[in-house]
């Protein structure tokens, strides 16, 4: 893997209102590399990626995406900038009112200009097939189960070819099994588009699986890093907890 970092980070920032949830961070992500940051409720990793793309605005601090600092950027460039990055959304962020198809059409357009239709539908298909849901094109979100809408959220995420993937608890409210073939999905994706990625996560098997680097937050600071054999034999009682 390569050590040319496509993210960096330098003490950032942010409150809101008293509260303050980030002091701080300093991070980079590699060409090709699966970051995972972890951390209880509350202890700033959304924060975090949104600030990134500019979804938050940081109070200080430092982010470069490509070397371009993110704060520099006016909205046409920022715009730019996000053609280049997939965010797979907690919650799966579909729109019940439209169908597979029309989602992924939908995310495809709004990035992609001047596209004809066949072009559409065979980048569609790819990205179903690319998570194992080809046949589920012109069903409606309300027909899918939790990891299905899952599964579909990745392939919006990856049906623009990013070179950056932002995964927030990609996991979450999932059973085991389901759990497993997200986090196998997130290392095909890695391995096929050889995109760079931040996975937010509580799930310490999605991070054993999926991360060549950890690291811990803890209430706005990162406390620890290193890979998940490193950590699981941390001296340290706040990083062993999360092992237990």
């Amino acid at each position: 893997m390569e050590t040319q970092p496509v993210i960096v980070i330098k003490d950032l920032y942010k409150t809101f209102g008293e509260n303050e949830v980030l002091k701080g961070i300093n991070l980079s992500v590699n060409k090709g590399e699966n970051l995972v940051i972890l951390g209880r409720s509350g202890s700033g990793k959304s924060v975090t990626i949104k600030c990134l793309v500019g979804l938050v605005k940081a109070d200080k601090g430092e982010i470069k995406i490509f070397d371009e600092e993110v704060s520099a950027l006016n909205d046409d460039d920022l715009n730019n900038m996000r053609v280049n990055i997939g965010f797979m959304f907690q919650n799966g962020a579909l729109y019940d009112s439209m169908s597979v198809r029309q989602n992924l059409k939908f995310a495809l357009k709004h990035h992609t200009r001047n596209l004809a239709e066949p072009e559409i539908e065979s980048k569609i298909m790819e990205a179903l097939e690319n998570v194992g849901l080809a046949e589920s094109i012109d069903k409606m979100p309300s027909e899918l189960s939790g990891g299905m809408k899952k599964r579909i959220a990745l392939a919006r995420a990856i049906i623009i070819k990013p070179k950056i993937i932002l995964y927030d608890e990609p996991t979450s409210g999932l059973d085991t099994i389901t759990s497993r073939e997200i986090s196998e999905l997130i290392l095909s994706v890695q391995e096929k588009y050889k995109a760079s990625s931040i996975i937010i996560t509580h799930d310490m098997a999605c991070a054993k699986t999926t991360g060549n680097r950890i690291l811990i937050l803890n209430e706005g600071e990162i406390t620890a890093e290193g890979s998940y054999e490193e950590l699981e034999k941390s001296k340290d009682e706040w990083v062993h907890s999360f092992f237990i």
